[in-house]
């Protein structure tokens, strides 16, 4: 039974939430229709895992958490996919990496990573598209 115990406790590793806010504009105009999308990375065999989606409200303002089950500390990336400044039928990607310093252990957030007000015409370095 110890065993046993010992074992399921290694399987489910540690919960770890991170929360990120701000808001989306496009030139001068609220970006409302906007998905964000809140990812762990993962690297090797282990699949990326999704942690929260939202969209911004009314004015482009935005919130959302997630919690991760994993043995080591997550790495976690907003990615807000949108068609602002688009000229291509492909949504345009934006990817931002969570500092560290905003992992929380357990389920709450106890601090909140804002981004600020983010003006989705920039060309990120960072930067992709998805089709799908």
């Amino acid at each position: 039974l110890v065993i046993l115990s010992i074992s399921s406790s290694l399987v489910k590793g540690r919960e770890q939430t991170v929360g990120v806010r701000g808001t989306l504009i496009c030139g001068n105009q609220s970006v409302p229709e906007a998905a964000l999308k809140l990812w762990d990375v993962d690297i090797g065999p282990d699949p990326d895992d999704l942690m929260a989606t939202s969209r911004p409200d009314g004015g482009g303002r935005f919130q959302l958490w997630g919690t991760e089950d994993e043995y080591t500390n997550i790495d976690p990336v907003l990615k807000i996919y949108h068609n602002c400044a688009n000229k291509w039928p492909c949504k345009r990607v934006v990817k931002l990496a969570i500092p560290e310093m905003y992992i929380s252990q357990g389920e709450k957030v106890e601090r909140w990573y804002n981004v600020g007000t983010i003006n989705l015409e920039t060309k990120f370095a960072s930067e992709g598209r998805d089709c799908f």
